[in-house]
């Protein structure tokens, strides 16, 4: 039987363990090996890389604790816009959505945009156009509605202050993703975000963005980043794993060393990565004190962490 391999993360950044109650660490862990267990039933059966992450992120989409889907941040209006990306490392086909509201799965949409509009990313009303089109489902606000979320947003609302999930005293990016190698050889990654809490103008991360937060190539690597999404834009942090192996011959793991840990600090890019390249080799690393993260390959045995 050939390799197959997944793996997930629900963001990263300065997560204290003292903060972490065994019962909320419990379930953060076991909303990450749900995703795993949803990706890894299709990988098992001999599906593709790209259903097994979709599968895997609309888990993760599902889970209020993950900021993204359901659990997505409240913006300056006290919205919801969400962004989300797919790509298949087979054919570089890619697929992204940033600024949705009331989509209750983004990536699904993702997907769509890759397989039906013969554009890459789509953005705002036109999105969400596209979403009534191809009949998505939507959920209305209360959907989305959590109160750990609200209250995060009344302590900046009304300010110029944007958060980066969570609360004050933590640094946290909120994003999920996915890569995934299948039974015949192909990559896929996927990532899904509700970006900052009190974020105004419509921002938009590195998830959307191929290359940036999101990336997939079967010559090397399928990458999923979680970090400041500004600085991962600046240093097209996914695509450089990718031409770190092609052009220099780098491992997948001294590939993802150098850009989480030497290229993207002089930029801020506080965060992490998961990746996965064609022999199966996984890799999640990160330059903070903690990333929610998790890999399972043949063996079926999942394995879930937060700390290093």
């Amino acid at each position: 039987m050939s390799t197959f391999a997944l793996a997930v993360h629900g963001g990263a950044g300065t997560i204290d363990r003292t903060d972490m109650t065994p019962l909320r660490e419990k379930a953060y862990r076991q909303g990450l090996e749900d995703a795993l267990r949803a990706g890894h039933a299709v990988l098992k059966e001999g599906g593709s890389a790209l259903d097994a992450v979709e599968r895997a992120v609309r888990s993760l989409e599902d889970c209020p604790l993950f900021n993204a889907g359901r659990g997505s941040v409240f913006n300056a209006d006290g919205q919801h816009e969400m962004d989300a990306s797919i790509m298949s490392g087979a054919d570089l086909r890619a697929g992204a959505v940033a600024g949705v509201n009331n989509v209750k799965n983004p990536v699904g949409l993702a997907r769509l945009v890759m397989e039906k509009s013969g554009h890459v990313l789509i953005s705002g009303m036109g999105a969400f156009e596209f979403a009534h089109q191809m009949r998505v489902p939507l959920e209305d606000d209360q959907y989305f509605y959590d109160q750990f979320r609200f209250d995060q947003w009344q302590k900046v609302r009304g300010t110029d202050t944007v958060q980066l999930d969570h609360n004050d005293s933590e640094r946290k990016f909120g994003t999920v993703g996915a890569v995934a190698l299948d039974q015949h050889g192909n990559l896929a990654a996927s990532t899904s975000t509700g970006g900052m809490t009190n974020k105004r103008f419509q921002r938009i991360g590195d998830s959307p963005v191929i290359g940036a937060g999101t990336y997939a190539n079967n010559a090397s690597c399928a990458i999923s980043c979680t970090g400041h999404g500004e600085s991962f834009i600046r240093a097209v942090a996914a695509h450089d794993v990718h031409a770190l192996m092609s052009y220099k011959g780098l491992s997948l793991e001294e590939a993802v060393r150098v850009v989480v840990h030497e290229k993207l600090p002089p930029l801020d890019g506080d965060g992490g990565l998961i990746a996965l390249d064609g022999k199966g080799n996984i890799v999640l690393d990160f330059n903070c004190s903690g990333m929610y993260r998790g890999h399972v390959g043949m063996d079926g045995a999942f394995h879930t962490a937060i700390w290093r």
